[in-house]
């Protein structure tokens, strides 16, 4: 079976714990598709456990693009996933195969569906500034910095939400314009891409909610805390990178640096977990159209084969 020649991308998308990977699973084994990642923490090396990456054998079952593409004491941009989401598309189409688009990283989604708007490259040096104000004083601090010269953008902004502070922060300083300002004067420098959603939402938040504390026990009991352990012991990562903010991977972070029990750490890190698919949950209702599947129906995956089989075509 095949997509027209110009058919929409087909993206699996939904809140963590939501049971993508397993609709993506079923997907595979039905039609030649490839998966491109939509993830800001399965992009990192060594973080496997706590971001449930794929393991091997279900690497061999189905071909993944973006994972394990950079180091933990790297950063990865909107702009860059959307340059090599693209790229891979173009590469997965000319195999004759079928580019599948999973996960939950909705500004990832966005970038992709919408294009992105042609704001002013990052600058290292006020970048490095920035990072040193946000160590000394706390990055709910430059949140708080933020709300006075563009409310609307910190206002959909965690205080702790280190990586678009910053870039909101330095858009200011380099333009003197709100990010907000700039966003809503400017047209997207990209073409947009056609998509299809296939959205993965719970119809009941206390299933998810039970879901994403148990999948956290379990990364637990298969060696999370030495993961991060072994993050922690190569001294050049620090709580301010965005791979060592990723949810579970900060919580048992604050715990080897003393400041958390690991019964505090854990149920921190599922209360973030939670917080992070609420957030997750709100972007998609700003989705314009979607086709909802309920993520806790026991005919989930039977309902997405069978939304894919009606977007396809017989040979």
């Amino acid at each position: 079976m095949s997509l027209h020649p110009q058919a929409p991308l087909i993206c699996i998308a939904g809140p963590t714990a939501s049971g993508k990977s397993a609709a993506a699973r079923a997907i595979a084994r039905r039609w030649p598709v490839e998966i491109i990642n939509v993830d800001s923490a399965t992009i990192y090396r060594g973080m496997d456990i706590g971001t449930a990456k794929p393991n091997a054998h279900e690497r061999d079952e189905v071909t993944h693009h973006l994972l394990d593409i950079l180091d933990p004491a790297n950063s990865y941009s909107v702009a860059s996933f959307r340059r090599d989401a693209l790229q891979c598309i173009h590469d997965i189409q000319s195999r004759g195969h079928l580019p599948l688009l999973v996960g939950g990283t909705m500004m990832y989604f966005k970038a992709l569906r919408d294009g992105l708007n042609d704001l002013p490259a990052a600058d290292p040096e006020i970048r490095k500034a920035l990072e040193a104000s946000a160590a000394a004083e706390g990055w709910p601090a430059m949140h708080a910095r933020l709300k006075t010269i563009d409310p609307v953008t910190a206002q959909r902004l965690s205080p702790n939400d280190s990586q678009r502070i910053g870039r909101a922060l330095e858009i200011w300083q380099i333009s003197g314009q709100p990010m907000s300002a700039l966003l809503g004067a400017t047209q997207p420098a990209d073409e947009p891409v056609a998509t299809i959603t296939l959205s993965l939402e719970p119809l009941e938040r206390s299933l998810l909610h039970t879901r994403i504390a148990e999948r956290f026990d379990q990364m637990l009991e298969l060696g999370l805390l030495a993961e991060v352990q072994a993050l922690h012991a190569r001294g050049d990562l620090h709580p301010g990178l965005p791979s060592v903010r990723c949810v579970g991977y900060r919580q048992l972070w604050a715990m080897l640096e003393g400041e958390l029990d690991l019964k505090q750490a854990r149920e921190q890190a599922i209360s973030a977990t939670r917080q992070l698919a609420k957030r997750q949950m709100t972007w998609l209702r700003s989705q314009p159209s979607r086709h909802i599947i309920d993520a806790c129906s026991p005919s989930a995956i039977d309902q997405v084969v069978q939304a894919i089989s009606k977007i396809t075509d017989p040979p």
